[in-house]
């Protein structure tokens, strides 16, 4: 095989796809969307905030009175005996009556300290943390669908890399063989030859095991039937034009653990003002209308009545003024305080590690976006060693030895520049992330 037809077989392996069947291609958007739409932790979240929501819808109902409405039916059969002052004897066996009760109550709390503003605004608030913590799992699922997507698309290329290798020692196989037929070779250079394209041949079967089972990772995290079938695209895009600064001032805005924690110290000082209403007398609007009946079939004292009924309607107003309850409220007061500040200490911690990560993250993917350019740059130079290597030894100028070394390095070229890739596109993922920019 001439220098010319190797390298135009080496550029048809790697733009031919790995499978020969033909299976549809998995993109990275449909990879996202399938994962959004059936990830069981999104979905566990989002009942939650449901909850939330609900709760949000009654929040309301705090402003509004109570009415309640109860009726009791009492039948009695007694045994009656009485001894009056002037020495007289009353009694009577088997005496029935029967008292019918109704009333409806109605309650209505007019002052409480503002409790309950302080309350229907904290379930307001607590819709707001419910999808707060979906926005997070959705980023966190996104970046493991990325990850894990392009490092399918990374073994891919590592495939690649091992079938060009392959091919070329393919050639050197036929040309040891066609020396060897001349009388110009050694049969050591042949069977060293079928030795390192058996070593290649082994080296797929592993490469293509992996690629299943990142797929099957993949199936796990989009919550698909495993064993689902489907190819990938075969490059990593990258973003180079990612700046610092937009990274940072994003975050402020954007960052799901960061707007939780704000979230979570709105919600402390609405949980102190509820406590500290309790502090505060509470004034109640009070009303009923009852009913009474009781009819008597026979009575044994003759003041007694045979039939008694009672209706009417009353209100009022109950005013209940704490004064002492054990400090309990006062501990209450200083627990949600500290919580308070505890929560802004967590905002200022997480704000810092957040920013350091940024600076790290960004520090990481500058350097590999050097690298990799370095690697693509070595790549041509390794390749065109190897085929310079090739043609030398077709004509026998060189051994076998600067040929396996030219192959080496070719292999180490493309293992630097395919991690470089995946690396470069691992910061770019961590540093949106880290701004919250993977769900918009």
């Amino acid at each position: 095989m001439s220098y010319l037809r190797l390298r135009h077989t080496v550029m048809l392996l790697i733009s031919l796809p790995l499978c020969s069947r033909a299976q549809r291609i998995l993109t990275v958007e449909e990879a996202v969307a399938s994962a959004l739409k059936n990830n069981y932790e999104i979905l566990l979240l989002k009942n939650d905030s449901a909850v939330f929501a609900l709760q949000k819808k009654y929040a309301q109902s705090a402003f509004y009175p109570r009415i309640n409405a109860g009726s009791t039916l009492l039948l009695n059969n007694n045994n009656v005996k009485q001894e009056l002052q002037d020495g007289s004897i009353r009694k009577g066996d088997g005496i029935r009556s029967n008292n019918v009760a109704a009333n409806i109550n109605l309650n209505w709390t007019l002052f409480d300290g503002l409790k309950m503003f302080a309350t229907r605004d904290r379930l307001n608030e607590q819709v707001k943390l419910g999808e707060l913590n979906i926005r997070n799992q959705l980023v966190n699922t996104v970046a493991a669908v990325l990850l894990n997507y392009y490092n399918i698309v990374r073994q891919k290329q590592q495939l690649k890399a091992i079938e060009e290798q392959m091919s070329i020692n393919e050639e050197r196989v036929r040309q040891a063989e066609k020396k060897l037929s001349v009388g110009l070779g050694a049969k050591p250079e042949l069977l060293q030859a079928k030795l390192d394209l058996n070593s290649q041949k082994a080296s797929r079967l592993t490469q293509m095991n992996l690629i299943e089972q990142l797929k099957e990772q993949l199936n796990g995290i989009m919550t698909v039937e495993a064993g689902t079938r489907y190819e990938v695209t075969d490059s990593i895009p990258i973003n180079p034009t990612i700046i610092v600064t937009d990274i940072i001032a994003g975050a402020e805005k954007s960052n799901p653990l960061l707007l939780t924690a704000k979230q979570q110290i709105s919600l402390s000082k609405l949980v102190i003002k509820e406590r500290k209403a309790d502090r505060f007398p509470t004034l109640q609007f009070n009303s009923a209308y009852n009913f009474n009946k009781l009819t008597n079939q026979t009575v044994v004292n003759n003041f007694t009545p045979l039939f008694n009924q009672n209706l009417g309607f009353n209100y009022g107003l109950s005013l209940n003024i704490p004064i002492f309850n054990a400090h309990t409220v006062k501990r209450q007061i200083k627990e949600a305080e500290l919580d308070l500040n505890y929560r802004l200490t967590l905002y200022e911690y997480q704000r810092f590690q957040i920013n350091n990560a940024i600076s790290i993250a960004y520090k990481n993917y500058e350097m590999q976006l050097q690298n990799l350019s370095l690697e693509e740059e070595n790549i041509g130079l390794a390749r065109e060693n190897v085929q310079i290597a090739m043609e030398r030894n077709r004509l026998g100028i060189s051994t076998i030895l600067e040929l396996r070394e030219s192959q080496k390095s070719l292999e180490d070229a493309y293992n630097r520049l395919i991690a470089a890739r995946y690396q470069a596109k691992q910061a770019e993922t961590e540093l949106l992330g880290l701004k919250g920019d993977l769900v918009k």
